[in-house]
């Protein structure tokens, strides 16, 4: 089956994690994607650990379905050597500080020059317009910033940051969105665009709930922990054992989860009968079903409470998660064979019934492509690859 990106190719200057898992996404859909280093390489994510064999597995989490090749792009030389790339080429994706592609001399206006029809995807911190636009930008500052942290995280301890890097996830999936949608508007139009990204706009654009609560009440959400501001009970549990989330999200489900728990009466109870009144008296409801919960193991009631279709899962750490037997059923963790030996990496989500996703190349070592991609696409012959390296441009 063709895969639907069979015939676009991206250069991907990026580095650390939004940009780079948003290429890697275009990747998966069978984009061509040409990951572009200069010789040394230049991404601090190559240097965070833990360690396979030498190569990062943060850096291996965000880089599959990728090419290497290296070039210096401070040198004339390899300027050129870009913008010969770039003609043959439909998407530049960038997240360098606002107005480094231009000091380059390769910022989009020089760009659609070579190609008018080029597709250039910008990403920072704060955008390229507005008081902050020339401040770095790293996710656990964006997150400070949106308003996230505020939210997250114990009412008696301070402001905590998502264990893992959020604001650049999601992040990653409207670079991929924002590209194949300029993709599809040139089809119509036959124009190149430019695409101005901003992690902070997209962390905003993502406080959703909380955002519309303050916006039309002036209602602000405080930390509430594993509760939530809004509805009750919606919160973690401790069991016999372990933890598990229970998700009782309406009036319908609290009366399921009531006699679930062998107290149907609940339901009726004035004090529960609405999901205001459960959260009005949380504190009394919240003593009664953890008197309940600790008589049995988490397993135990995560099979009760699933069988009377309650929202239910054990808080899982890492491997816990990645041993269920639906991720695995479903595919969510493949064994790719890199140049250190086999790796294991988690698969695209992404599952339809007439597209084509898959993973073909492991996530590349630096500059592991450049004389198959020079000599492809440049007809740069194996001795001129040479040239270009032993005078650092590559």
């Amino acid at each position: 089956m063709i895969q639907p990106l069979h015939d676009i190719r991206v250069l991907d200057l990026s580095r650390v994690y939004a940009a780079p898992a948003g290429a890697m996404i275009l990747g998966d859909l069978g984009a061509d994607v040409i990951r572009i280093e200069p010789p040394g390489g230049s991404d601090s994510m190559r240097d965070w650990g833990p360690f396979l064999k030498g190569e990062s597995t943060y850096y291996l989490s965000a880089n599959r379905n990728k090419r290497s090749v290296t070039l210096d792009l401070k040198s004339e030389e390899g300027k050129l050597l870009f913008f010969d790339l770039v003609e043959k080429s439909d998407v530049v994706i960038e997240n360098f500080k606002a107005g480094t592609m231009k000091k380059l001399g390769i910022d989009y206006d020089v760009l659609k020059e070579k190609k008018p029809g080029i597709i250039v995807c910008s990403v920072t911190g704060f955008g390229q317009t507005g008081p902050l636009s020339e401040l770095p930008g790293f996710d656990p500052v964006i997150q400070a910033m949106s308003g996230l942290m505020d939210v997250t995280g114990s009412p008696q301890d301070v402001a905590t940051k998502v264990g893992i890097p959020i604001a650049d996830i999601i992040t990653s999936v409207y670079v991929a969105l924002s590209v194949v949608t300029a993709i599809r508007q040139r089809d119509m139009s036959g124009e190149g665009q430019y695409i101005d990204l901003s992690l902070l706009d997209v962390q905003v654009a993502s406080m959703a709930n909380v955002a519309s609560a303050y916006l039309n009440t002036g209602m602000i959400s405080e930390r509430k922990g594993n509760q939530h501001n809004n509805v009750a009970p919606y919160q973690v549990f401790q069991t016999g054992d372990f933890a598990i989330m229970i998700c009782a999200g309406n009036d319908g489900l609290f009366r399921k989860f009531a006699a679930a728990l062998g107290h149907p009466e609940w339901g009726n109870d004035s004090r529960f009968i609405t999901n205001n009144d459960r959260k009005k008296y949380e504190n009394d409801l919240v003593i009664l079903i953890e008197e309940v919960l600790k008589k049995k193991k988490s397993d135990q009631w995560v099979d009760i409470l699933s069988d009377a279709k309650v929202p239910v899962g054990r808080v899982n750490n890492i491997q816990q998660a990645l041993d269920q037997e639906q991720i695995i059923a479903r595919g969510g963790i493949e064994n790719l064979l890199h140049e250190v030996g086999e790796v294991k990496l988690l698969a695209s989500p992404l599952k339809h019934s007439g597209l084509n996703v898959k993973t073909r190349m492991a996530p590349p070592t630096l500059g592991q492509h450049n004389e198959e991609v020079f000599q492809e696409l440049l007809d740069l012959k194996k001795e001129g690859v040479a040239i270009f390296k032993e005078n650092n441009l590559l």
